[in-house]
């Protein structure tokens, strides 16, 4: 269990602390002393009733301490007129990975907190796992002054793609407060380090994410996770993984950020549909870009969906803020517009289609009509990292697409053919038949024609492991784009149409810390470089942003036409998939 300071004068200062706060408290709501912030003039909204009242919030110390103060008795520093807009919660993300929108943490919060988000709980695995050896250090530099950012973070210790020592030593850190995804593949074998992590999150009083396609597990596993301490599950797909998440008593994120835009949709019809308690259910990315979040929303942009497809309005935000909290023990400090908890509230003027006007901070107005305030002004260039290339003797021919077999009269060969919105679908990684003319591959399925991919080891000890197949998701007439991953294996993954021009690219990308890159007749058209151990950019928001959308631009330029998430993004959440089914090492 994580130990307080055993000193004798530790607990006397504490409570000498909580002395002075709760006097302080009796003395404003007396009159005596000078609160913060009253906002006024406001929609409230009660989670707790499921009703809205007229009145005003009075702010101190980052909290709210009163609801409609008498205010001809309280004094106050500071005046909001909340010009008759509705009061919600703060908006809560329950699962997300840092380094899928490939922003810091100060970046990220540029996008999300115009949105209405106000507390993250967030996974570091692969930014841990890509920090190899210097983890520890990495995740400290990370998570170095976190209270200055304009959103609360929480975070989870790596459940899988580190050592056990790593994840001990994190889960001793400051935000840290449980441990994150388990591998349920590793477990169905007894791993050992999979039973000490689990041991040690245990141990630590913290709470248990889990990472699992109920629908594929054995009955042994939906008794395990749950019975050793599991509390949520974010790996659902369709309406039968909802049903045995919740049966089993997890806590079940619905995410919307990753694969196809309509598996959210499949997922909110099936909770509207079959009337399940909205109890049951948070609001969680996983994975998402800051483009999107520009172009849609985050929390704010599901509830609003959840509400057009059915749900009544206060159950749907219920599920941003008070069951987010709640799945977490937090609800004392999260999730609604009463006394005692963080004064994050979000100005909407509507509750049907959630349009922050308004977002506060523990009472400082850090948003306004979807613009942060004032950036965090965090620096965490030190942990960008020199290159380390490994492809000096990469050679064309390795990434030919070579048959996996021949059909009989010589006329059709079986390739592997990979499919970017195929996750939870079991659709990721077909074989497939495709011509063969003259011996020669032909790229073309059921009358489409389709890029080729290899998926290339970066540092290979003896034989280079590579992996060659078709392609949806990209179509380019000519030129090539890559990208690499470092956890828990250093990859790249290159989508082309000609083998010269996509090792020549790969070539280029090694040079790089790590990123995404796109050419053209050899030649350099768009790059974004990730120099964060390959997983993070060390730019702000709109450097970020200017540098994905480089990205598509160049590919539109060579035949591509995208939609939904920018092509780095859906080409980096390959590498989930290509870990999870084998094609690494």
């Amino acid at each position: 269990m994580r130990t307080h300071d055993s000193t004798t004068d530790a607990p006397r200062a504490d409570v000498a602390a909580q002395d002075a706060h709760v006097r302080t408290i009796f003395g404003i709501l007396e009159g005596e002393q000078e609160a913060d912030l009253l906002l006024r003039n406001l929609q409230i909204l009660d989670v707790h009733s499921e009703s809205v009242y007229p009145g005003s919030l009075l702010v101190h110390g980052q909290r709210i301490i009163a609801l409609n103060p008498d205010e001809t008795i309280v004094r106050f520093r500071e005046v909001f007129d909340g010009e008759g807009l509705y009061a919600i919660p703060g908006l809560i993300d329950t699962h997300l990975h840092f380094e899928s929108q490939l922003a810091h943490p100060a970046a990220f919060g540029e996008a999300i907190v115009p949105s209405g988000t106000t507390t993250v709980f967030g996974e570091t695995l692969d930014f841990a796992s890509a920090a190899g050896a210097e983890a520890v250090d990495a995740m400290k530099v990370l998570f170095n002054e976190h209270e200055q950012l304009p959103y609360r973070l929480y975070a989870f210790a790596p459940g899988k793609k580190t050592s056990t020592e790593v994840t001990e030593a994190m889960l001793a850190m400051d935000p840290v407060i449980g441990l994150g995804e388990l591998a349920h593949l590793s477990y169905m074998t007894g791993n050992a380090d999979d039973f000490r992590k689990s041991a040690l999150g245990r141990a630590n009083a913290g709470f248990v994410n889990c990472h699992w396609g109920v629908t594929a597990l054995s009955d042994t596993l939906l008794n395990y996770m749950p019975a050793i301490g599991v509390d949520n599950n974010h790996d659902v797909w369709n309406e039968d993984d909802i049903e045995k998440s919740i049966r089993y008593g997890l806590n079940t994120q619905i995410k919307f950020g990753v694969g196809s835009p309509e598996v959210i949709r499949t997922m909110l019809r099936a909770i509207v549909k079959r009337r399940w308690p909205a109890e049951n259910f948070q609001l969680c990315a996983d994975n998402i870009s800051v483009d999107r979040v520009l172009r849609h929303g985050h929390i704010d942009w599901v509830i609003s969906l959840a509400i057009e497809m059915g749900m009544p309005p206060i159950q749907a935000i219920k599920m941003g803020t008070l069951y987010a909290a709640r799945s977490f023990h937090k609800d004392r400090d999260l999730g609604s517009l009463s006394p005692g908890r963080f004064a994050d509230i979000v100005l909407t003027d509507s509750l049907s289609k959630i349009n922050p006007r308004y977002v506060f901070k523990g009472g400082e107005l850090v948003a306004k009509d979807r613009k942060l305030l004032r950036p965090a002004g965090l620096d965490y260039s030190v942990l960008a990292r020199q290159p380390r290339p490994g492809l000096a003797d990469l050679r064309a021919e390795q990434l030919e697409l070579t048959p996996i077999e021949v059909s009989e009269d010589g006329t059709q060969a079986k390739v592997l053919l990979f499919d970017v919105y195929g996750r939870g679908h079991l659709k990721f990684a077909q074989e497939v038949w495709v011509p063969l003319r003259d011996g020669v591959v032909v790229p073309e399925h059921e009358g489409e024609r389709l890029n080729r991919i290899s998926v290339v080891q970066r540092y290979a000890e003896g034989a280079r492991h590579v992996v060659n197949g078709l392609f949806k998701g990209v179509s380019i007439e000519r030129g090539a784009v890559s990208t690499f991953w470092p956890a828990p294996s250093a990859y790249f993954v290159v989508v082309g149409t000609d083998s010269a021009e996509m090792a020549a690219n790969l070539g280029r990308l090694d040079a790089l810390v790590g990123g995404c890159l796109v050419t053209a007749d050899g030649e350099s058209k768009a790059v974004l470089p990730l120099e964060f151990y390959g997983v993070m950019a060390d730019m702000d928001l709109a450097e970020l942003v200017t540098a994905t959308r480089s990205i598509d631009e160049a590919l539109a330029r060579l035949g591509n036409h995208n939609e939904g998430e920018p092509v780095v993004n859906k080409l980096l959440t390959l590498f989930i998939s290509l870990d999870r089914f084998g094609f690494m090492k």
